[in-house]
């Protein structure tokens, strides 16, 4: 809510408003913005094309936010905007550090920062996972409902790659729901023999999850319970770049 501030911050506060509220009397509301301003304001986002009457009596956003956000977009670079976060969470573990994105049934790594030990992980940027076997694709398929990861079981077959893959529909519905309301999901071991992984789920400006990032180590280098300790950092570093990618933040 926008009780003071210049010119500016009211016209932004009512541009955000009429996303969600029509009517003028609501605008002022939600935003604290005299219903006089808000009205002179509507006037001039309808005048420049980011609002429009709806023949009602009140406004909803205009075409103009739909071309801007369009270019927009055709430049937003997720890997770039969430460069902070990954290199903070880098900083405070020391572990390697990946951020992937969702393709279809798997996700593409799109960053990678090597952690401060003396060997490299065998991931680099480009690099297709698995979303079943994987840190961050569990933490993907723990944001899809039932149906779709049953399809997806369906079309990838989830491959065993290891004793401790997770097979079965009915097992990864399960192991999920926890995964859920963890908010972090554990790769122990399920993708490659002798490395270990956590990673949270990242959602893009809708709300949808996005992708993922965690941190991974060799299990000689780290015991699960060292892992798990570090959870609520990477569950952190999720959060900020799913604000990076103009997630709500919630």
């Amino acid at each position: 809510m926008v009780r003071e501030g210049s010119s500016i911050d009211k016209a932004l506060a009512v541009l955000e408003a009429i996303a969600e509220h029509h009517r003028v009397t609501d605008i002022a509301a939600v935003t604290g913005v005299s219903k006089s301003t808000v009205h002179r304001i509507l006037q001039s986002l309808v005048e420049w094309g980011f609002a429009r009457s709806d023949g009602a009596g009140g406004y909803e956003p205009g075409p103009r936010i739909l071309t801007l956000a369009g270019r927009v977009m055709t430049r937003f670079d997720p890997a770039r905007a969430a460069a902070g976060a990954l290199r903070h969470l880098h900083e405070r573990t020391g572990y390697t550090t990946h951020f992937a994105i969702r393709s279809g049934d798997e996700a593409v790594y799109v960053d990678k920062l090597e952690g401060r030990r003396p060997y490299q992980m065998p991931s680099r940027v480009g690099m297709s996972l698995r979303l079943h076997s994987t840190a961050i694709g569990k933490a993907i398929l723990s944001q899809l409902g039932e149906d779709e990861v049953r399809a997806i079981a369906a079309r990838t077959g989830l491959a065993r790659l290891t004793p401790n893959t997770i097979a079965s529909p009915d097992a990864l519905l399960e192991h999920l729901a926890r995964v859920r309301a963890a908010g972090y999901a554990i790769d122990d071991e399920e993708n490659q023999p002798g490395i270990l992984c956590v990673g949270a789920p990242v959602f893009d400006h809708t709300g949808r999850v996005l992708g993922g990032i965690s941190i991974s180590a060799l299990a000689m280098d780290m015991s699960l319970a060292d892992l798990e300790a570090l959870a609520p950092e990477v569950v952190k570093a999720a959060r900020e770049v799913s604000i990076a990618q103009g997630a709500p933040a919630v």
